[in-house]
């Protein structure tokens, strides 16, 4: 199979799924603006998320999908089922025991990760309630990221990628038919509309499960040894995923003490430098991750690194304009997006700061995340570990030297700073462990894409001044003609960007990478 087809595919539904994220987003903010409400919400949605990332994404993907990979190539579809079965029920129950003690010990988990909201009684009571409400969410998206998983294994990468869809659908429906509904006030009725996404996402992947013969009712066998191997691996997981976490709950500690609003004008810049994120990163890792496993799996070394240039060429090719796109036009994009009803010009300002800040290190966000899944297909846990560590503790240092001066935007200039940080951390290790190597014309290839940016930013440049001058017009015009003009300059700028890249003698071809896939 040619690999770059579902990764445009899937890329392509991501979109999508951004696309319905920055909508929810923005009645969000048309809604409620900066805010007390706001801020309680994000925070108790992160805490949601924290854990979403250790079982969903660290537990499902970065574990579970190597090893099935792996069993894939050498077992019968018996053996794997049995497999998948335990797998899932040690899922369950370790969810639910979390879940329950969250519920329990909620008011002293909102203490100890803002303990600046235990000054007002309303903020603290308010974020303690949303996050009762929307603790179970994690059982349930972990539950859908087990089956996205599995699915992924059997190359079935555009099922997964519509997961995240039925979350937005959710709390975008919920917010439009909230006059209408009188049970609960808007910000507690949003929180249960998580709930009631996750419910949707697992419900959704339970027929393609079916369909490929994996659909399995979960089970407990803690003497299985492919069921201690994923504790093994989850147990240095836990220390990988929470140390990253605990940097980003830092973060929200100090936060907790900044003016009304901070905490909602680095949720909106996370959202929008999520974007590319989504689209790219986490498009390439869930295309590269299942091949690479398989290639380990099989001993095809030569394969495996030839996969790893392809991924990490192609993600230069996508992540570098990103990031000029975002740095220049972070005010018109913020605006277009979130500047409507109670969100204010000053609300666009502090957002900007962070989105450009965050700009900087958007190429190393995903460059990680490539060199990550080279990593834990290999089912080498421990090394991204002392990397996060030391990235984590640089991110900190900085965070304190510069919080008094840059306020909120000391979070992203530190995250951009040890995301290149970790970036090269990452492929010195790479290269010293595994002996790779990249392959020749990388200088070359480099030269042409730099060019190829500074015409971009060129023409992105002027096209925004001569659309907007000083940039008022963006604040007056209706959110119908925001978007054309957005539009419009984006296409400009990646249209002569990949004008420059054919010019140069770059073709799309040369991003092919097939794979023949032998087994079953």
């Amino acid at each position: 199979m040619n690999l770059l087809k579902p990764l445009i595919r899937v890329s392509f539904i991501t979109t999508f799924s951004r696309v319905l994220g920055f909508i929810r987003d923005n009645i969000i903010a048309r809604t409620f603006g900066a805010s007390i409400m706001t801020d309680a919400f994000f925070v108790a949605f992160k805490l949601s998320n924290f854990l979403r990332r250790i079982f969903a994404e660290g537990a499902c993907y970065q574990i579970f999908l190597p090893i099935l990979s792996e069993y894939k190539c050498f077992f019968d579809i018996k053996e794997i089922k049995t497999f998948i079965s335990r797998a899932f029920g040690l899922l369950i129950i370790i969810l639910i025991i979390i879940i329950f003690f969250g519920l329990l010990l909620a008011p002293w988990i909102i203490r100890i990760a803002v303990p600046g909201f235990d000054n007002i009684s309303e903020k603290f009571d308010t974020t303690v309630l949303l996050f009762r409400i929307m603790i179970p969410y994690i059982l349930l998206i972990s539950l859908a990221s087990f089956m996205g998983a599995t699915l992924n294994t059997w190359n079935f990468f555009l099922v997964p990628a519509f997961i995240p869809i039925f979350l937005n659908i959710s709390m975008i429906g919920f917010m439009l038919c909230s006059k209408y509904l009188y049970l609960c006030t808007p910000i507690v009725g949003l929180s249960w509309s998580v709930f009631v996404g996750g419910l949707l996402q697992c419900i959704y992947c339970l027929p393609f499960l079916k369909k490929v013969n994996l659909l399995v009712c979960p089970t407990v066998n803690l003497h299985d040894n492919r069921i201690h191997r994923i504790c093994r691996s989850a147990g240095l997981m836990l220390v990988a995923v929470l140390s990253n976490q605990i940097s980003l709950t830092i973060n929200t500690i100090f936060a907790s003490f900044l003016p009304d609003g901070s905490i909602s004008w680095i949720y909106y810049a996370d959202r929008i430098i999520e974007l590319p994120i989504g689209i790219f990163g986490v498009t390439l890792t869930t295309v590269l991750l299942p091949c690479l496993s398989r290639f380990i799996a099989i001993g095809s070394s030569v394969e495996y690194f030839n996969l790893i240039n392809w991924g990490l060429k192609l993600c230069c090719v996508l992540s570098f304009p990103s990031a000029v796109i975002l740095g220049v036009l972070s005010k018109p994009l913020i605006i277009t997006l979130f500047q409507y009803g109670k969100f204010s010009g000053f609300d666009v300002l502090m957002t900007q700061y962070s989105v450009i800040a965050y700009s900087i290190g958007l190429p190393g966000l995903i460059l990680t995340k490539v060199l990550t899944a080279g990593f834990y297909s290999r089912h080498d846990i421990q090394t991204p570990i002392r990397m996060i560590i030391i990235t984590v503790v640089f991110s900190q240092f900085i965070n304190m030297m510069f919080i008094h001066i840059l306020k909120h935007v000391a979070f992203a200039c530190s995250i951009s700073l040890g995301a290149w940080l970790n970036a090269g951390l990452l492929f010195w290790q790479f290269k010293k462990k595994y002996l790779f190597r990249l392959s020749s014309g990388w200088l070359h290839f480099l030269c042409k894409l730099v060019i190829a940016l500074c015409f971009m930013y060129i023409a992105i440049f002027f096209m925004q001044l001569l659309i907007y001058g000083n940039g008022e017009g963006w604040v007056i015009n209706h959110m119908f003609y925001r978007l054309l003009k957005i539009i419009s300059i984006l296409i400009l700028g990646i249209s002569s960007y990949l004008a420059i890249l054919k010019l140069l003698g770059f073709r799309v071809k040369d991003f092919f990478w097939f794979h023949r896939d032998t087994t079953n």
